[in-house]
C-alpha cells in the first residue's frame, strides 16, 4: 500500500474497538493460554515495558519496523521484536517509554513519530514483563541508527506482506516451558516471529483490516 493511502486510514485506528484477547489467542503457543488464564496478577508484580509499532514510508510504500535482538544469555536472545524496552524512573508515562526506547534502539526521534493510540498489553511469563504496545507512524523515510549492544539489525516489513494471510504459519519450536511443540507465528523473510511479538502483530493485523 502506498504510504499516502495509508495516512488516510491510520487515524481511524483510534476509534476501532481492539480485538485484544481474541487476536492474541491466535498466536498463543500450546499450554501458554492455560498458564496465562491461571496467572493471578494480584499476587505478582510484573515489570513494565513499552514498544512502538512504527509504520513509515520506504520508496513510497508503507513499511513496519521490526528489530532483530542481539544474541545474549537471556530468554529474548536473537528474537524479532518491536523497538522498545523497560520503563525507567524518568518516564512520566508508558508512551514516553516507547518513544524513548525507540529513539535509543533505532535512532528515530520522538518528534518524528505520530502516536495514534495504545494497543492491548501482553504478559510474558518467562521474563515476568507486561508489555504495552503503541501504534504510530512517521511521515518521512527513516534512517536507522542502531544501538549495537541490543539491536543486531532492522527488519523492514512491507504492509502488503503483513496483511497477506500467507505470512501466518506454524513452526516446531523449543520453548522455555515445553519440549518441541508446534507454535503459531509470522514468517517474516527468513525469520519466524512468535510469542509476545506475534500476539501484538496479530492484534495489529486484525485492527488494520478493520480500517483499510
Amino acid at each position: 500500500m502506498r504510504f499516502d493511502e495509508f495516512l488516510k486510514y491510520a487515524p481511524k485506528v483510534l476509534n476501532v474497538e481492539l480485538p485484544a484477547t481474541h487476536a492474541h489467542v491466535k498466536m498463543v503457543p500450546p499450554n501458554r493460554e492455560e498458564l496465562l488464564r491461571n496467572t493471578d496478577f494480584t499476587r505478582i508484580t510484573p515489570k513494565k515495558a513499552a514498544v512502538m509499532m512504527l509504520f513509515y514510508p520506504k520508496e513510497e510504500q508503507t513499511h513496519l519496523a521490526l528489530i532483530l535482538r542481539t544474541s545474549y544469555n537471556g530468554v529474548h536472545s536473537s528474537q524479532i521484536a518491536f523497538p522498545g524496552g523497560k520503563v525507567e524512573v524518568e518516564d512520566f508515562d508508558l508512551k514516553q517509554t516507547a518513544l524513548r526506547e525507540t529513539h535509543e534502539e533505532i535512532g528515530v526521534h520522538p518528534t518524528d513519530i505520530n502516536v495514534v493510540r495504545a494497543f492491548t498489553e501482553v504478559y510474558i511469563p518467562p521474563s515476568n514483563f507486561m508489555v504495552y504496545p503503541f501504534f504510530g507512524y512517521s511521515h518521512e523515510e527513516l534512517s536507522f541508527e542502531l544501538q549495537e549492544d541490543e539491536v543486531a539489525g532492522i527488519v523492514e516489513l512491507p504492509l502488503k506482506d503483513f496483511l497477506d494471510d500467507k505470512i501466518v504459519v506454524t513452526s516446531t519450536m523449543k520453548t522455555s516451558y515445553a519440549g518441541s511443540i508446534e507454535v503459531p507465528g509470522f514468517q517474516v523473510e527468513q525469520h519466524f516471529v512468535w510469542g509476545a511479538t506475534a500476539m501484538m502483530l496479530s492484534e495489529l493485523k486484525e485492527t488494520l483490516k478493520l480500517v483499510l
